[in-house]
């Protein structure tokens, strides 16, 4: 495995462009295959989770000093809701802030980063007086944002706005490309998401597969989460961002010989 080290030393295959595997929802995976494009990269998007919303939700921000949401489905469930844009939108990362954005809220900080960040964010930007705070989530949560919150002095209140449901299997594209060996990278961007590559690829028999794919993750626990299947190498980003995933795939592509298409 590497974080920033030299990448092995086995040779990617020379007769045919590179290719990746993005496994985070779709919405994303479009602007990150534009990002890859521009080097010279072709993407396969296999979304692992399908985001179901809870449009029927009632939500009551009054009261509320500021919404927090870790993801960008987290934002896409909060415009569901609540026609409600100029509330102040802490956000984890530049990701989700963007799409806080592009769908109209007009008071967005972004913590850059982990859900660390996102708490010393809210410890800067808020007051434990000023009133509770909204975690916009799915059912399913990484960390505990509200207990370090309430570690501060904070009134944490959890939404579940929206279930992401593994997907039941892989698609047949995916699957005629791992047993074609025909995938050079596989991004993962949560911990969960590596979780279901690795039980659908093993429960469908194509771990054997995978062993000519160097990964890419956005954290150490995602990284782990991989860490029973075996892979031609695996690189952790700096910083749990897609600016530092992109950053460690230049990192990569530049200490390999050129790949002609």
């Amino acid at each position: 495995m590497s974080s920033g080290a030299a990448a092995s030393s086995a040779e990617i295959p020379r007769h045919r462009t590179l290719r990746a595997l993005i496994t985070r929802p779709r919405e994303e995976a479009v602007r990150l295959a534009a990002e890859l494009a521009r080097r010279g990269i072709d993407a396969l998007v296999e979304p692992m989770m399908e985001v179901h919303f809870r449009s029927n939700e009632v939500l009551n921000l009054d009261g509320v000093q500021a919404v927090l949401c870790t993801s960008a489905n987290g934002v896409r469930a909060l415009t569901r809701v609540t026609e409600e844009r100029d509330r102040l939108l802490l956000a984890v990362g530049d990701a989700t802030a963007s799409r806080a954005r592009t769908e109209g809220f007009t008071n967005v900080a972004s913590a850059g980063g982990s859900l660390t960040d996102l708490v010393r964010l809210a410890v800067m930007r808020l007051r434990p007086q000023g009133g509770r705070v909204l975690h916009v989530a799915g059912e399913v949560v990484a960390g505990d944002l509200a207990s370090a919150l309430g570690e501060k002095g904070f009134t944490t209140e959890r939404k579940v706005l929206y279930d992401a449901r593994p997907i039941a299997a892989l698609s047949r594209s995916s699957v005629r490309a791992l047993c074609g060996r025909k995938i050079d990278f596989a991004l993962f961007f949560s911990a969960r998401t590596a979780t279901i590559f690795v039980g659908l690829a093993t429960g469908a028999g194509l771990a054997g597969c995978c062993r000519a794919i160097t990964t890419l993750s956005i954290s150490p626990a995602a990284d782990a989460a991989l860490s029973t299947m075996s892979w031609r190498d695996r690189h952790v980003a700096e910083k749990p961002t897609e600016a530092a995933m992109l950053a460690e795939l230049d990192r990569m592509l530049n200490v390999r010989p050129r790949i002609s298409s």
